[in-house]
């Protein structure tokens, strides 16, 4: 598993969303932006919800990226491509720890009667860093 760099292990802290690319079924990217919750160890985490494409791309096929740009510069940035280990949050657990670092209401209300999370964890396999 390859590994963030020292020097650029703020910008995961200094963001506030990080940017998530997957891959469509008809071979082109699909990118959004998302809350995410980093970790102690490091690990960076997502709550995503079943209905939306991401998860639905991450589910048919686990490769993805996520950029972070240091705010104010854009000339120093983060890229992880990765794989995304999936697993349900039936319980909401990673969603409300989510909810909790923005301040934001249960997601629960967020989301649609019938739908559900889903618990992705980042996985690096390459690191590019920038500045």
């Amino acid at each position: 598993m390859a590994r963030i760099p020292e020097s650029h292990r703020d910008l995961i802290e200094k963001n506030q969303v990080a940017i998530l690319t997957t891959n469509n079924p008809d071979g082109f990217p699909q990118t959004t932006a998302l809350w995410f919750l980093a970790d102690e160890d490091g690990t960076i985490r997502l709550s995503i919800n079943t209905a939306r494409q991401k998860a639905k791309n991450l589910q048919r096929d686990p490769a993805c990226t996520l950029f972070f740009m240091e705010p104010g510069n854009p000339y120093r940035t983060l890229e992880i491509r990765a794989r995304a280990h999936i697993e349900p949050d039936p319980g909401y657990e990673l969603a409300d720890r989510v909810a909790e670092r923005y301040g934001a209401p249960s997601l629960r209300q967020m989301d649609k009667p019938g739908e559900s999370r889903l618990a992705v964890t980042i996985e690096p396999v390459k690191v590019n860093t920038w500045g």
